[in-house]
C-alpha cells in the first residue's frame, strides 16, 4: 500500500504529538513532525519530499504565508493544508493565492481531518463552506486582470451543461452534489470540469468560481 507522507508543522508540542498520533493510526499515512521554523521547514521538505504539509495558520512572526509561497514555488507537487482556521479569519484568500490546497477549522473533527488529508492528496481543493463564500466575496472585490477579461469571451465556448456546472462550482458544490443537482454521474461532472478548465485556460476550481462570480458581478453593475 502506497502511503501518504505527511509533514506536520505545529508550534504547540501537545498538539503536535496529539495530531501526529492520530494520523499514524491510519494505515495509509506516515507522519513526520517539526516545530514551525522557516529556516528548517524548507530543508525538511527538500529531504523528506512529503505529499502533504499540515501547517498551523497562527504561526509566530506571521511566517505561515511565506512558507506556503516557498513550498508552492519550489515544491509544487507538495500540497499544503492550513490548520486551525477560525470563522473570523479574513485573510485566507492570500493563502489560496499563495498555493494552499485546503483548510481545516480549529474545531474540525478527527474524521474530517483525515478525510481532508485524503481529499487533498487526491488533488481536490478543500474549503469549509463559510470560507468558500468569504473567498468568493473577496475575489470579486479584487481588480479584474486582463486575463480575466479575455476569459469572459471564452465562456461563450462552453456548452449549456458546462455553464451549469460552472455556476454550481461557484456555489461551492462538490462534484457529487453537482451530479445530483444536474442528474448526471460524478464521472460526467469531472469531465465537464476538465473541459471548462481547458476551454477557459484555467488550472483550479477556485479560478472557475472566481470567473463565475466576477462575471455575475459585472452583470449586476
Amino acid at each position: 500500500m502506497k502511503k501518504i507522507n505527511i509533514l506536520l508543522i505545529e508550534d504547540n508540542k501537545i498538539l503536535l504529538d496529539s495530531i501526529s498520533s492520530l494520523i499514524k493510526k491510519e494505515r495509509d499515512m506516515n507522519c513526520a513532525t517539526a516545530i514551525n521554523n522557516p529556516q528548517i521547514i524548507i530543508p525538511l521538505i527538500r529531504k523528506q519530499k512529503p505529499n502533504i504539509v499540515l501547517l498551523n495558520y497562527n504561526a509566530p512572526n506571521q511566517n505561515s504565508l511565506s512558507i506556503v509561497k516557498s513550498i508552492h514555488k519550489d515544491y509544487p507537487e507538495t500540497k499544503v493544508i492550513i490548520m486551525a482556521l477560525t470563522s473570523s479569519d479574513t485573510n485566507a484568500y492570500e493563502f489560496v493565492e499563495a498555493g494552499a490546497s485546503g483548510f481545516m477549522l480549529e474545531n474540525i473533527s478527527c474524521a474530517d481531518m483525515i478525510k481532508t488529508i485524503r481529499s487533498v492528496y487526491k488533488g481536490l481543493k478543500v474549503l469549509p463552506t463559510f470560507l468558500t463564500n468569504m473567498l468568493f466575496s473577496q475575489i470579486v472585490r479584487h481588480k479584474i486582470s486582463d486575463n480575466d477579461l479575455s476569459a469572459f469571451d471564452k465562456i461563450a465556448r462552453l456548452t449549456k451543461q458546462e455553464k451549469n456546472v460552472m455556476e454550481l462550482i461557484a456555489d461551492g458544490l462538490t462534484n457529487k452534489d453537482i451530479g445530483k443537482n444536474l442528474g448526471i454521474s460524478t464521472y460526467t461532472v469531472k469531465s465537464h470540469v476538465h473541459n471548462i478548465l481547458e476551454k477557459l485556460s484555467l488550472n483550479t476550481r477556485v479560478q472557475i468560481a472566481k470567473l463565475a462570480f466576477v462575471q455575475e458581478s459585472n452583470k449586476q453593475t
